[in-house]
């Protein structure tokens, strides 16, 4: 499949513009409230990084930071109301990995990443948990294989199509020898409740969305998805302990701004979100929730974004979507 080939970061023309009063508008930035919007629903991984954001970074600001949820269509509905957005830094999107899929997936998007958006910063990663109904069975990763292998297709998998769960699923199978049936919900909270209430079999979610469940025996957790354990799951192992190594789908959560947006805005953003996230109330609130914070920024994040084009669209590639 062949991806848009350029730079992620382009400053805006601005010829019209005369250089002292956009210095000015620039020093002036924000006069008014900044919208966050994300594309999934209240409550979802996504939505708690973008309000965690909110609270740390307005006060720093001396704006309110408003948080927007336009979930759909695997958050590019979002990314696309943001890429069409004035390029003020008014309006930002709180990225994950759905936005790459998105492009990996669909023949037709509705936006171009590359073209559209501008990374800011890369604000924080977060533990994806293998979970599976307390009542289904398996104990372990290796039950949860042998299951599957002597009912191929007739395990149900709760996801989010388009998500990172949803491709963390597909790389599991993949790696695993299996074929699972995904169910798709439009949030984690729903693939969640379907799981506790046994109408699928199993998932792949955020800690965030899991934790309280797994504690009160609601939810059985077989591994954490990433490659060293949850902070706030520290008996769970990873699932390159359980036999698959170098297996590691760690949820991330990243800053747009539509493309054009002056390179001085961006830079402010960036500066102001890191030291954000990295603030003892924000770690405090992350890591209770299996997150830890990420150091960013527009640059770095971009090279890290081409990676991961590259990682995914193999897995993709492999698993027959999008193509």
């Amino acid at each position: 499949m062949n991806l848009p080939r350029r730079n992620f970061l382009q400053f805006a023309a601005g010829a019209a513009i005369p250089l002292p009063r956009l210095a000015l508008a620039e020093d002036a930035y924000p006069s008014r409230p900044i919208h966050v919007i994300v594309g999934f629903t209240p409550g979802a991984s996504a939505d708690v990084a973008a309000r965690v954001l909110a609270a740390t970074a307005g006060p720093m600001l001396g704006q309110q930071i408003v948080v927007e949820n336009k979930p759909g269509a695997g958050s590019s509905i979002a990314a696309e109301y943001v890429g069409h957005a004035a390029k003020d830094g008014y309006t930002l999107f709180l990225a994950t990995l759905s936005i790459i899929i998105n492009q990996i997936t669909n023949r037709n998007p509705s936006f171009d990443l590359v073209r559209d958006l501008t990374p800011v910063a890369l604000l924080e990663s977060g533990a994806v948990i293998l979970v599976v109904n307390p009542d289904s069975g398996p104990r372990n990763v290796a039950e949860l294989i042998a299951l599957a292998k002597s009912k191929p297709g007739e395990v149900l998998s709760a996801t989010v199509i388009g998500s990172l769960p949803h491709f963390a699923t597909e790389l599991f199978a993949q790696r695993a020898g299996i074929k699972l049936t995904q169910v798709p919900y439009p949030g984690s909270p729903q693939t969640v409740t379907d799981v506790i209430a046994g109408r699928a079999l199993m998932t792949f979610a955020p800690a965030s969305s899991v934790i309280g469940q797994i504690a009160g025996g609601k939810l059985r957790a077989l591994a954490t998805a990433a490659n060293k354990r949850c902070s706030a799951l520290p008996e769970v192992p990873t699932i390159a302990e359980t036999g698959m190594p170098d297996f590691d789908t760690s949820l991330w959560f990243g800053l747009f701004a539509p493309s054009g947006t002056p390179r001085r805005v961006v830079d402010k953003l960036a500066d102001t979100a890191l030291k954000a996230m990295h603030s003892p109330e924000a770690i405090e609130t992350l890591r209770k929730q299996g997150y830890e914070p990420l150091d960013a920024g527009p640059d770095e994040f971009a090279v890290f974004m081409r990676s991961e084009i590259v990682r995914w669209t193999e897995v993709a590639h492999l698993a027959g979507l999008g193509t």
